[in-house]
């Protein structure tokens, strides 16, 4: 339909437009790079992998981009979708099967949070791959809301004042990460990836679970945007507008040896 195509297109220039604002702020992606990127099968990691394919043809392939999937070795996901679609988009790739599922199971009592778990391990073997096949960069999916919603969650929760950065150096200092889409909203991805017909494939073994943390901060923060839409966007723009002299961390700020001048 028309009109599906031109909010598609429409939708497109705005993601285009946030994910390059992103990259130049934070100097995300450089001429050379090998960028990993990520791709859960999520409707995020396939927006942020559309978006990059397209600023990458912008630059003249001046930096490459390779296809990461990590499958549970217990899914009875079929990857045959994904296969295709990665074949018509031309885009070289690698789907690695691992024993998530097992390890996280073994180690999370049942109506405990898997999510943290999982993540932690998805990650470990995503920085190994990289490793093994020099990549500098690996690309996330996480968007605005993700960040916000962490944020918070680390508040509620952690009682620590903490988040996803856009730009991230590896404990062993061997990669950065990056997320390129921390100024794009959820809803603008969920949109244009129903229109783009991504095969999205969602969690079936954790994610499934009602009333989480996250889903709860993502509720508050939605009830408290009906009444000031600015809401999520001030949190995110307070992620880089700290003022160490207004917080009580003695790291940031000497407040015994805080003296008048005389």
């Amino acid at each position: 339909m028309i009109i599906n195509s031109r909010e598609q297109e429409r939708l497109e220039k705005k993601l285009r437009h946030y994910t390059g604002k992103a990259i130049a702020d934070f100097n995300m992606i450089e001429p050379g790079d090998r960028v990993l990127i990520c791709l859960s099968g999520g409707k995020d990691s396939f927006t942020m992998l559309s978006v990059l394919k397209t600023l990458q043809l912008r630059t003249n392939k001046k930096f490459e981009l390779f296809v990461f999937n990590l499958k549970q070795e217990s899914s009875s996901w079929c990857d045959v979708p994904l296969r295709e679609f990665l074949a018509k988009e031309a885009m070289p790739y690698e789907i690695v099967t691992r024993d998530i599922a097992s390890i996280v199971k073994a180690k999370i009592k049942v109506g405990a949070g898997h999510c943290s778990l999982c993540a932690r391990l998805r990650r470990g073997v995503i920085y190994q791959y990289a490793k093994e096949h020099n990549f500098n960069k690996i690309a996330l999916g996480h968007h605005r809301d993700d960040l916000i919603q962490t944020l918070l969650m680390s508040v509620f929760y952690s009682g620590a004042v903490k988040a996803m950065p856009p730009k991230l150096l590896t404990d062993d200092k061997k990669h950065i990460v990056i997320r390129p889409l921390v100024y794009c909203q959820e809803k603008d991805i969920a949109r244009y990836a129903k229109l783009k017909e991504f095969p999205v494939v969602t969690c079936n073994m954790y994610c499934t679970q009602r009333g989480t943390r996250r889903e709860n901060t993502a509720k508050l923060i939605e009830t408290l945007a009906r009444e000031n839409p600015k809401i999520p966007s001030n949190i995110l723009h307070a992620l880089g507008s700290i003022h160490p002299s207004q917080m009580m961390d003695h790291d940031l700020w000497d407040f015994k040896g805080l003296k008048i001048q005389l």
